[in-house]
């Protein structure tokens, strides 16, 4: 995909503050869903508008400094990677996550992937063994949100099995931390 510097580094920004930084899993992971949302018509339409959504992504995530100039290379060549058309296999059509080890009660929730520090989830409806995940638009807090059914993946990407949110930290066998906000 051909972009902007400015898009590059809006990615790059994302995937930073987003995962440990540790490893090139979780930078992968985080353009994965980057990517995954530019696809759907239910985001906005470039990179700089997804990561810059309103609390969808940390918070200062295209302003604040990236301090750690070690990890700032390495940055770089999986943002390019991802730009190239590489995806994290696991996460596949996933268009969300959140830090991993927090609980959540929501039944929606259909985790594919843990990288990163972050668990990897689709929408779905509660029940639903349906493949193709729902997109939310982030709106203002007085709007409703419209699902959007998202495409299929082409192929069905190895997952983790399909169960209640407050149970993901049992299945990638992390510690639970506690319920988040």
């Amino acid at each position: 995909m051909a972009v902007n510097d400015t898009e590059r580094d809006c990615l790059g920004r994302a995937m930073y503050f987003e995962s440990q930084r540790s490893d090139a899993e979780g930078l992968l992971a985080v353009g994965t869903v980057v990517m995954n949302r530019l696809e759907s018509a239910a985001f906005p339409g470039g990179i700089c508008e997804v990561v810059g959504q309103p609390r969808q992504f940390a918070a200062g995530v295209l302003t604040k400094p990236m301090n750690e100039s070690k990890s700032l290379e390495k940055v770089a060549d999986v943002a390019d990677a991802v730009l190239a058309g590489e995806r994290h296999p696991k996460v596949g059509q996933a268009m969300y996550f959140h830090t991993a080890g927090h609980r959540f009660p929501y039944n929606n929730m259909h985790y594919v992937a843990v990288a990163g520090g972050n668990a990897f989830y689709e929408k779905r409806k509660p029940g639903s063994t349906a493949t193709a995940p729902l997109a939310y638009a982030a709106s203002p807090a007085s709007a409703a949100q419209v699902p959007v059914a998202a495409p299929a993946p082409a192929q069905q990407a190895e997952t983790l099995p399909q169960g209640p949110a407050r149970d993901i930290c049992t299945i990638a066998g992390l510690p639970q931390l506690g319920r988040a906000g």
